[in-house]
């Protein structure tokens, strides 16, 4: 295993022994070991940097090499800015949450488990170069954020932020899951750079449109696109450390980065386009009108996250445009893969800082409340510098980063009337006019956030705590990423080289392969352009805005609940649930014997479907052993037997007839040589018998009074079915010999193969191994659920 292979799996493994950390080193907080873990993997990742311009580093591991599956990891410039954000962002988070969450009264090894499981599933989504391992880990994600978003289990908010957010994302992963299997029908491949090589030969392919739309599906599920967007304001129940990470640097950004590694595979179509950018300028524009009427600061960040990864997603949308022309210089749509992968990280940094003023406040305050806070700038300076450093940069003001890709990408929505595909010389107009709006929503959302919170009136008597600075430990994190806005506003072009030209080469490969170079210069000024006029007019009218708040923000009232998509989704569930419970009980009536009808009547009607559909039915004996007189004895004994048990009146009776049933079995395993199942048979029939014979002592003696019971057309037509097809499926088994008798394989391999000479041991423990071993699961899921349920129902007796 590679050194590469050991850092993505490091945080899994490494969540094995956080509970036992959490339980032998209690003086010493279980958040100490993840940030130390985090800030070796970010260091790691780091030393990648020299390295990337100049060539990639790959990887693999076998897994399944027979189906194409293999653990290839793959470091390229995207690649490796999503790692260095995910650990970077990962070590602040973790440095954070030491000082939040307190490991006197919070289950910390929980926490940091689920926290770990994100990370490794995180960095082997971004790393891996196999699309079946990247689903897998793809789901993992999902299932690490139910973990954490529901962390206070306690709390009702908590439970459904997190079934919502699974729900969703489950969703849109097993749709991305049927696109990834429509591509490997297309091509052959599990491999995205192999898939990426054959891209002009499947484009005509009529498997290539659905499996676009399928991967969106996934990509715009993670990424709280719209309509999908819902699941993450809800998810902000989490505690703040987890906000802080999965929603400004990771797990929103999954879709953010399928759809920048798979630009070369479908950037082609005009669909691509006009979906990404498309649904990706509308989301901006409708979550950032959304977040103004919030009351709440972490929801007021929530809806500000959707709107900025609508930013970034139709960013891209219109970067697939630079893959249609064969040049790269002045390709004004490459500029805006350049934008969108310099907003990436500028997000990551001022919405990072911006969850973890939020979680000082609420921890400060005691409330997240506009409504209630207010004053907090001389009583928390620190926390007030920070917060107007993001604020700031998330409304896109200079001298900070955020002002930068802002431009960038007002810049982009401009040119975009130009294009003279995909019918954008008459479409293209609403792409600037639309950014205009939300960025005019996302400067009155930053001002409210900022002003409402630390301006004003100071409302004592209105917080569930005395308000002071938070401790050195809290502000650090928010301090280093709001100095990092600092940073690349004054400085951009530290990154430009290093990192942002790296991973926007690795979104248009097509360009590089030609020979193409791209070099982009960021710089405050460029003259009086377009895109500064649209920015002057953002701060004039979001200024008079966000006066005026009170006045035309009655208009949030005149939006019926009921027209909401929030509205749907809870309606949906509860349709589903009510439907359901009504389709189970119509058919649910507690009889066991009503429950063998149905199913039997299943059995025998698909059964003799397929038999009359494929014609399947025959009758021979050519080839079969003789009947000798030993197998006519013992038949016509197991025959008798099973009469005896139907019609004896006396239980001792019919358990001695099931055991002479059992025991005649053994004795035709006898005469077909198989001395292992004999001694099975008959170990079980032994205890079988015995277990019968004392279970049946405790129970009271047969009733003697005779009762008719009366003739029964359906049960007799339902026993009569299932005998026939029962005897119809053995003869036309019997008779139908499709393929070769796989027994002489065994024969043939047990000894070679497996090294075994005992052919059932070696059949069950080698050849159906995962048969075995998947059963052996199932019992010990079944023994976990068990114990559950004692320990559940003991812990209820000592309550009451």
């Amino acid at each position: 295993m590679s050194l590469l292979h050991i850092a993505i799996f490091a945080p899994l493994l490494f969540a094995i022994f956080i509970p036992f950390l959490f339980k032998r080193l209690r003086l010493i907080h279980t958040g100490w070991f993840v940030f130390g873990l985090s800030i070796i993997l970010f260091i790691y990742f780091l030393q990648f940097l020299s390295d990337i311009r100049d060539y990639e580093i790959q990887e693999t591991i076998d897994w399944i090499p027979s189906l194409g599956i293999n653990f290839t990891a793959y470091v390229d410039g995207l690649s490796l800015l999503f790692a260095l954000l995910i650990t970077g962002i990962g070590s602040l988070v973790a440095l954070y949450s030491i000082y939040y969450l307190s490991k006197e009264k919070e289950d910390l090894g929980s926490f940091y488990v689920y926290l770990l499981m994100f990370m490794g599933a995180m960095l082997g989504v971004v790393l891996s170069d196999n699309l079946i391992v990247l689903y897998t880990l793809w789901e993992l994600t999902s299932f690490s954020s139910f973990l954490l978003i529901g962390y206070w289990y306690h709390k009702e908010r908590s439970r459904y932020g997190a079934q919502k957010s699974m729900l969703i994302t489950v969703f849109g992963g097993l749709a991305m899951l049927g696109g990834f299997l429509l591509l490997y029908l297309m091509t052959g491949t599990f491999s995205i750079r192999e898939i990426v090589s054959m891209t002009s030969d499947i484009t005509a392919d009529p498997f290539f449109i659905p499996a676009l739309v399928l991967v969106l599906l996934g990509a715009f599920t993670k990424s709280a696109q719209f309509p999908f967007h819902i699941w993450l304001p809800d998810a902000m129940e989490a505690p703040t450390p987890v906000s802080a990470y999965l929603h400004s640097a990771t797990m929103v950004k999954a879709g953010i980065y399928l759809v920048a590694r798979l630009s070369p595979i479908f950037a082609a179509q005009g669909t691509w386009f006009w979906l990404v950018a498309g649904f990706g300028i509308f989301t901006l524009a409708w979550a950032s009108f959304n977040a103004v009427k919030q009351t709440d600061l972490k929801a007021i960040l929530a809806y500000s996250t959707v709107s900025q990864l609508g930013l970034i997603m139709s960013l891209l949308g219109v970067g697939a445009a630079a893959l249609h022309y064969s040049f790269l210089d002045d390709n004004l749509y490459m500029a805006a893969t350049f934008a969108a992968v310099f907003h990436l990280i500028n997000h990551a940094t001022f919405k990072g800082s911006l969850f973890m003023v939020v979680g000082i406040v609420d921890h400060e305050t005691g409330t997240r409340d506009i409504r209630k806070l207010g004053g907090l700038m001389q009583i928390m300076p620190i926390t007030f510098t920070i917060a107007l450093i993001g604020t700031f940069s998330m409304a896109g003001l200079p001298p900070f980063n955020g002002f930068l890709s802002k431009e960038m990408f007002l810049a982009a929505m401009v040119n975009v009337i130009s294009l003279d595909i995909f019918n954008m010389e008459t479409w293209g107009v609403l792409f600037p006019v639309i950014a205009w709006i939300g960025s005019l929503f996302t400067f009155v959302y930053s001002m409210l956030l900022l002003f409402k919170t630390f301006t004003g009136d100071f409302k004592p008597e209105k917080l569930e705590k005395k308000p002071h600075e938070a401790p050195f430990g809290m502000l650090l994190p928010p301090i280093i990423l709001g100095a990092l806005v600092v940073v690349f506003g004054f400085f951009p072009n530290i990154l430009s080289a290093s990192i942002i030209e790296p991973a926007a080469k690795a979104i248009a490969p097509v360009l590089i392969d030609a020979g193409q170079e791209y070099n982009s210069h960021i710089s405050f000024w460029h003259g009086f352009t377009p895109e500064l006029y649209m920015t002057i007019g953002i701060i004039i009218f979001g200024a008079f805005l966000y006066v005026t708040l009170p006045t035309w923000g009655k208009i949030y009232r005149r939006f019926p609940e009921k027209l909401s998509i929030n509205y749907f989704y809870d309606q949906g569930l509860i349709r589903a649930e009510s439907g359901s419970r009504g389709l189970t009980n119509s058919y649910m009536n507690g009889s066991i014997r009503t429950y063998m009808i149905y199913i039997l009547i299943s059995f025998v009607g698909i059964l003799a479907f397929s038999i009359i559909r494929k014609d399947a039915f025959s009758f021979t004996t050519e080839g079969l052993a003789p009947i000798g007189l030993y197998e006519v004895v013992l038949g016509i004994i197991i025959f008798g037997a099973s009469i005896t048990i139907l019609v004896a009146k006396s239980r001792l009776t019919s358990i001695i007839a099931l055991g002479a049933v059992g025991y005649t079995v053994a004795l035709f395993f006898v005469l077909f040589r198989a001395p292992d199942l004999v001694l099975t048979q008959l170990v079980i029939e032994t205890i079988s018998v015995a277990l019968f014979l004392l279970a049946f002592y405790h129970l009271p003696k047969i009733n003697r009074k005779e009762e008719r019971i009366g003739f029964k057309l359906t049960n007799a037509l339902v026993a009569a079915g299932v005998g026939v097809i029962v005897t119809i499926i053995a003869f036309s088994a019997l008779s139908n010999r499709l393929f070769e008798s796989i027994s002489q394989y065994y024969v043939e391999n047990t000894a070679e193969k497996a090294g075994g000479f005992n052919m059932v041991n070696v059949i069950l423990v080698d050849f159906r191994g995962f048969d075995t071993m998947f059963e052996i699961a199932v019992l010990g899921i079944a023994a976990l659920g068990i114990y559950g349920m004692i320990k559940l129902r003991l812990s209820r007796r000592e309550d009451l």
